[in-house]
């Protein structure tokens, strides 16, 4: 049996994942942002093995949220999954003086990939909406471009396929993918998403515990167990070295390259 660690996993696709794996004997770990939704997650699927706590949204608490998992030993598997919601009104600046998209689903994996002990299995959930993107490296934190929520979310998914290729480059030794989930009815997308949560949650259980030789790749992009197309931008090496930089050089935290 696997030891699976799932970020954002209080409610929505994140906790569906770990009652899926549960149901299958395998050991998961939550992720709650806060202790409130910690007191949630113990409720709502009270087998876990623990529930970590800490906000992506801040460098120091996702620090946190590494060791405390650390502490817990290895793990098979990572599941990326946490973001932030697709609408904002307007640029919101976290305390480390980031944007909060780019914080929460950009610097937060990152900083969780160069710091938690190397699974065998990492899975980054991106979204169809990285397509057609093209990232602006200069401006990566919206301070000089008009605020625009799609456009900003959309470019931090694609930075979560940067960061799923980069690894899988890296380390050949870990299976490193992203995954398209689709639009579902989750506090995120809301109640009138088309999508079918059951079948949203089986490719990231699936790419992290199986041993089917569908699931035991790297470098690639899927939907509903299927690898499917993605921009091919994600695959520029140059793009997913200046966003190793970038994210490197705004954290602090070096991400190892050595196998």
């Amino acid at each position: 049996m696997s030891r699976v660690f799932i970020t954002g996993s209080t409610d929505g696709l994140g906790l569906l994942v770990a009652e899926f794996l549960v149901s299958q004997g395998h050991h998961v770990v939550l992720h709650a942002r806060n202790s409130a939704r910690e007191v949630d997650a113990k409720r709502r699927l009270p087998v876990a093995e623990a529930v970590v706590t800490g906000d992506l949204s801040s460098i120091a608490q996702t620090r946190s949220i590494a060791e405390q998992v650390n502490r817990l030993g290895r793990f098979d598997a990572v599941i990326h999954n946490a973001g932030t919601d697709y609408y904002a009104p307007c640029r919101i600046e976290t305390k480390d003086g980031l944007s909060h998209h780019f914080a929460v689903n950009t610097l937060g994996p990152y900083i969780l990939t160069a710091l938690i002990k190397r699974p065998k299995r990492l899975i980054y959930l991106s979204s169809s909406m990285h397509r057609g993107t093209i990232p602006d490296c200069s401006d990566i934190q919206w301070k000089r471009r008009s605020w625009n929520s799609s456009a900003a979310y959309s470019e931090t998914k694609l930075h979560d396929l940067l960061l799923a290729f980069a690894a899988a480059r890296y380390w050949p030794d870990v299976f490193s993918n992203a995954v398209d989930p689709g639009w579902m009815p989750t506090r995120m997308g809301g109640p009138h998403a088309p999508g079918d949560l059951n079948e949203g949650c089986r490719t990231q259980a699936w790419l992290s515990v199986s041993s089917d030789a569908a699931a035991c790749v790297s470098g690639k992009y899927f939907h509903l167990m299927r690898q499917q197309p993605h921009d091919p931008i994600a695959k520029d090496e140059n793009r997913q070295d200046q966003l190793i930089e970038i994210c490197g050089r705004l954290s602090g935290i070096v991400l190892n390259r050595l196998c």
